[in-house]
């Protein structure tokens, strides 16, 4: 699962970056609210843990821009401010939670959960292409009884194509959304990664194939 979060203090965005990605969840870190709406509407993200009080744009503003502009990704407000009003106020603008600073993190992780829950009310947890299968809670990419489970970025990677079936993605946006906006990996790792892909759809007879077009990207298409 892929998470947006954006707080402005570093100390408590690095702590909570590391708890969770100990518990599996890949995660991009923001530190304003310009920025946080950037990757927002740019990229493919599960939930999003929002701090109210950034620069540029607070949180609540970003909460109300991503709400006017469509975006119905799963959203946790974090703030200091704990008065009714402030919550109220929250969740009338399109928050599904709310967590008052300062949290434990065992809570944190049980709201992140609770959060992505949600999501899978509206979000199929199977994709489907052709013959192929994408178990978004196993990980499992599949043809009938034969499966692989894929190791987090094949998956992160399967996962953004088979949602952008028939557009062809650029390799810039492909690594931007799968590796995350401040990587440091090289153009060359999204074609690696392709070919990893290629190898097992290949396994499994898929009917399904990672087309390129040179100067355009990648896109899925059912073979005829």
């Amino acid at each position: 699962m892929k998470l947006l979060y954006a707080e402005d203090e570093p100390a408590m965005s690095e702590a909570v970056v590391d708890i969770l990605t100990y518990h599996k969840y890949s995660v991009d870190a923001v530190y304003d609210g310009q920025s946080t709406l950037d990757y927002a509407l740019g990229g493919q993200y599960d939930g999003i843990i929002l701090d109210i009080m950034m620069p540029v744009l607070s949180g609540l503003e970003v909460l109300q821009k991503l709400r006017s502009a469509g975006c119905r990704t799963p959203v946790l407000l974090l703030t200091a401010k704990s008065e009714t009003e402030d919550q109220i106020h929250g969740l009338d603008s399109g928050a599904d939670d709310y967590l008052p600073k300062p949290f434990p993190m065992e809570l944190l992780l049980a709201r992140v959960r609770a959060l992505l829950r949600r999501r899978a009310e509206y979000t199929p947890n199977l994709l489907s292409c052709g013959n192929i299968t994408l178990n978004q809670k196993s990980c499992e990419l599949s043809r009938g009884e034969q499966s692989f489970v894929l190791p987090k970025l094949e998956y992160q990677l399967m996962e953004l194509l088979m949602l952008n079936r028939g557009i062809y993605l650029s390799t810039e946006d492909i690594l931007c959304r799968v590796w995350g906006y401040d990587t440091e990996a090289e153009l060359g790792v999204v074609w690696v990664y392709i070919s990893y892909l290629r190898k097992r759809l290949s396994a499994l007879g898929a009917d399904i194939a990672i087309a390129a077009k040179r100067g355009v990207g990648y896109t899925l298409e059912v073979l005829k």
